[in-house]
C-alpha cells in the first residue's frame, strides 16, 4: 500500500515476482483494493492477501507507527515475527518503516540502532553504504556496528571474504573530520573482525576502493541522494547531446547495448532497494518511486537475504565483536 505508484505498480511487481522469479509473495493491505489490482493481472488465485485497513502515507514519519498499530507495514512485520513470512518489502515512508520495524520486530541483541544499507553500482561487486538514512545522529560505536552490519551483508549477498571497510569523511588522513568521525576511526582501527581500509571521501563512493562505507545516516543520505541526482543529470545531458546531431545519434545507435547496460547498472531499482539491517527480521525498503520491476527485484533480494540467514550472521558478528572489545 506504500509508494508513489501504489498499489498498482506494487501489485504488478508482486505478480512478476511470483510468475517470473518463482517466489512466494503475500500482499498486505485493503482486500478490496488489492483484489481489484490483482484482477487486472488475472492473478487473484496466485497471490494471497492479508487484511490491513490502515496504511501509512508517504508523508507520515516515525510517530505514525504508534498512531497506526494496524497499518499494513505493522501487520507485515507481525507476519515475519510469528514466522508466517520470511521478510518484509515496502516502498512506503522510510521513517515509518524504520520506526515500525524497530517497534514490531525489535533490534537484535547488542545492536544499538538498525541501519539502512544501500548497494552502490561499483565493480566488480557493489559497495555498501551504511547508514543511508535511518539514524540522523550517531555515536562512534554505532559507526563501528554499521561496519559490522555492512560486512555481514557483503559476505552473504556478494560473496566477499573479509570485506574492506572505509569511513566516509572529508579527507583521507586519520585526523580529518569531526569528533564523531575521528573517534570512529580510532575504534575501527582496533575493532576485531573489521578489515579497516581507512577514510574515504565523497568521490570514492563509486570507485570500488572499499566494499563497505560506514557513516551516520544524515551524511549517508545526503551523499546517496547527491549521487543519484548526479547520475540522473549526467544521463539527461547525454540524451540531449545524442539528439543534437545525426552523427551523435548514429554513434549512440552503434553503442546502444553498452549504453543500455550502463543505464541498467546505474539504475537503483535494479539492485532491489535498501536493506534495514539489525532487526529480528529481514526488511527491504524499495525507493518510493519504484515501479513493478523494482518491486520484483526487491522481493528477490529479500528472499535471498532471508535464505542466507542474514539476521543470524549479523547476530554472530555483533556477539563476537562484543565479546572481544565490549564496545556495546
Amino acid at each position: 500500500m506504500g509508494g508513489d505508484h501504489a498499489p498498482h505498480e506494487i501489485v504488478a511487481g508482486a505478480v512478476h515476482a511470483v510468475r517470473e522469479r518463482g517466489l512466494r509473495v503475500v500482499l498486505v493491505g485493503s482486500p478490496r483494493v488489492l483484489y481489484e489490482a490483482l484482477a487486472d493481472h488475472d492473478a487473484t488465485k496466485e497471490v494471497p492477501i492479508v487484511r490491513a485497513e490502515e496504511a501509512l502515507s508517504m508523508d507520515e514519519g516515525a510517530l505514525a507507527s504508534l498512531r497506526r498499530p494496524r497499518s499494513s507495514i505493522a501487520i507485515a512485520c507481525h507476519l515475519v515475527r510469528r514466522g508466517d513470512a520470511c521478510a518484509v518489502v515496502s516502498a512506503g515512508s522510510t521513517a515509518g518503516i524504520v520506526a515500525t520495524g524497530r517497534l514490531r520486530l525489535k533490534g537484535q541483541p547488542g545492536v544499538l540502532r538498525p541501519a539502512i544499507a544501500v548497494a552502490l553500482p561499483t565493480r566488480p561487486t557493489p559497495a555498501l553504504l551504511v547508514d543511508a538514512g535511518a539514524n540522523a545522529e550517531a555515536k562512534p560505536e554505532m559507526l563501528v556496528q554499521f561496519a559490522h552490519l555492512g560486512a555481514a551483508y557483503a559476505e552473504l549477498a556478494h560473496g566477499i571474504t573479509a570485506p574492506k571497510v572505509g569511513l566516509l569523511t572529508i579527507g583521507s588522513e586519520a585526523e580529518k573530520g569531526n569528533k564523531l568521525v575521528r573517534r570512529a576511526h580510532e575504534l575501527l582501527q582496533s575493532s576485531p573482525g573489521i578489515e579497516f581500509a581507512g577514510n574515504v571521501e565523497g568521490y570514492d563512493l563509486l570507485s570500488g576502493k572499499v566494499d563497505v562505507i560506514t557513516t551516520d545516516g544524515f551524511t549517508g543520505n545526503v551523499a546517496l541522494k547527491t549521487m543519484e541526482g548526479a547520475v540522473r543529470y549526467a544521463f539527461s545531458e547525454l540524451r540531449e547531446a545524442i539528439e543534437e546531431s545525426k552523427l551523435a545519434r548514429l554513434g549512440a545507435a552503434m553503442q546502444r547495448s553498452r549504453i543500455r547496460d550502463l543505464r541498467r547498472r546505474l539504475d537503483a531499482e535494479a539492485h532491489g532497494g535498501a536493506v534495514l539491517l539489525g532487526l529480528n527480521g529481514t526488511v527491504v525498503i524499495a525507493h518510493g518511486a519504484t515501479r513493478a520491476p523494482g518491486i520484483s527485484a526487491a522481493c528477490a533480494l529479500a528472499t535471498d537475504l532471508s535464505a542466507a540467514e542474514i539476521v543470524t550472521a549479523i547476530g554472530e558478528r555483533i556477539a563476537a565483536s562484543g565479546r572481544s572489545h565490549r564496545l556495546w
